[in-house]
């Protein structure tokens, strides 16, 4: 068990009162963490920890914040072994999974060590004879940042790391499902030599989420917010934020459609819905949740789709290497199993896999869905998958679109033209044209449509986000007024 701790103003730190709260293993119940139960007192000096070293670290030069955020990328490598054992501990991941967090997670830091040179502004033609007009961009303030347990290290790493680097001091909300795994970020941050209270790191119990963000949002010295979660939780960030009136990312639910038209390669796009689908169990917001297939090519393709997943590892992650895991909770379970037996109890027809026990679930195919079956519509969030046939491309662009949420997407088709139209009529954030639903890069503009949020995580997006654009004029010749 690991015995957790905050950290405000670059110190560790326990609740105010005292108060505790444990994660256990989902397989086996076992206490994985205890960390703090912080009060929304303790949030609130978290903030202000944040707000005293704001001054500075904007003042700071780029190359200093680029080369902090370097040694934090390597830090955060060399911690692999540890954030694996962490995730399987708290969630249940796959070492797998572990080991691409890690990796894509120091990427996000090199990438925002590169940003801290690539926040420019513009000079503005004016109409003033003798006036130069400026946009330019300055540092927020105090960013919030709130992270998901199912890809914590890079979704923790994400929603810091260009905060950071555009001169912004941030406060961490770690997940109540994994708070030893983003602790291990703030202790690779804080060996990358970034300052106190530059970086602090706050934990709670589940049932003070809503007391604890709220007294973050409401601070004055909070700028900006970022969240990463269901769409059902952004929904209340969301209006949190509005009531006092703070700017938000939001990067919520995803239901992402995988089209294979008639001319797709086959087995292209049976690896690429392999590894969109039961990547960390489908425990992604990108996982393919819906593979729409032409009839002119679905028995060929399901049956080469169907013997990869059964061929799949399951497991215990800490008995061995493994692709499929644990999934979080028996709370997926029951969902899944709801959503089985609604689709099979309105005909559809299973293919592989099925209902599970336990939090060890099998790679489940279920063909023949339809707009009618909830598994059309809701999130799985688990290896359990719909497949819906289709006749023709204008079909599979309805099918795609028939949906609230609005984030990843993916189209296969051996016609590159092809694919780009199609890809064009996709509502969602993301597409990939002959690529898994699951993909991302740490320089590109991430986020959604929908019911899936709004605003961008990113590269140059990112800096839009975490930046205040300011007019600032200076007047360098003699001015004519009329009066």
């Amino acid at each position: 068990m690991i015995e957790q701790t905050m950290l405000i103003a670059g110190e560790a730190a326990k609740a105010g009162n005292g108060a505790t709260f444990e994660r256990r293993n989902p397989l086996d119940g076992s206490v994985a963490t205890r960390a703090p139960a912080a009060t929304p007192e303790d949030a609130v000096r978290a903030v202000e920890a944040a707000h005293k070293a704001f001054p500075a670290w904007a003042a700071l030069g780029p190359t200093e914040r680029r080369q902090m955020l370097m040694k934090a990328s390597q830090a955060l490598e060399a911690k692999a072994e540890a954030f694996a054992a962490a995730m399987a501990a708290e969630t249940g991941a796959s070492g797998l999974w572990a080991g691409f967090n890690v990796h894509l997670a120091a990427s996000m830091l090199l990438e925002a060590a590169s940003l801290t040179t690539q926040i420019n502004g513009q000079i503005i033609p004016s109409d003033v004879p003798g006036s130069i007009a400026m946009a330019v961009r300055q540092p927020a303030g105090v960013v919030l940042g709130i992270a998901p347990w199912n890809a914590p290290v890079i979704l923790g790493v994400r929603a810091i790391a260009t905060p950071l680097a555009c001169g912004n001091t941030v406060v961490l909300k770690g997940s109540e499902l994994c708070p030893a795994t983003h602790g291990l970020i703030i202790e690779a941050l804080q060996e990358g030599g970034l300052p106190p209270g530059v970086v602090n790191f706050v934990t709670n119990a589940p049932d003070d989420a809503g007391a604890v963000v709220e007294a973050m949002v409401a601070h004055p010295a909070v700028r900006r917010v970022n969240f990463t979660g269901s769409t059902r939780v952004g929904r209340i960030i969301g209006q949190t934020c509005a009531k006092y009136l703070k700017p938000a990312v939001l990067e919520l639910g995803g239901k992402a459609p995988f089209l294979v038209l008639d001319d797709a390669d086959i087995d292209a796009a049976v690896a690429g819905c392999t590894f969109g689908a039961f990547a960390n169990s489908g425990q992604i917001c990108m996982s393919t949740e819906r593979i729409i297939v032409d009839e002119a090519v679905a028995d060929d393709f399901l049956a080469k789709l169907v013997a990869r997943a059964k061929a799949l590892p399951l497991g215990d992650p800490r008995q061995g290497p493994v692709v499929l895991g644990s999934v979080v909770d028996m709370a997926t379970v029951e969902r899944a199993n709801r959503l089985i037996d609604d689709a099979l109890a309105q005909g559809a027809r299973l293919l592989c896999g099925g209902k599970a026990t336990d939090t060890l679930m099998p790679a489940t195919l279920i063909d023949g869905v339809t707009p009618a079956m909830a598994i059309f519509r809701e999130e799985t969030f688990a290896p359990v998958k719909a497949i819906v046939r289709v006749r023709g491309e204008e079909e599979a662009i309805a099918m795609a679109n028939d949906n609230e949420f609005g984030l990843a997407s993916a189209v296969y088709t051996r016609d590159t033209a092809r694919g780009w139209r199609v890809a064009a009529r996709i509502e969602a954030g993301i597409c990939h044209v002959n690529g898994p639903t699951v993909h991302d890069e740490a320089q590109m503009p991430f986020g959604g449509v929908k019911h899936s949020g709004y605003g961008h995580f990113g590269g140059q997006a990112g800096i839009d986000a975490f930046t205040d654009t300011r007019w600032i004029t200076m007047q360098t010749a003699p001015r004519h007024y009329p009066f």
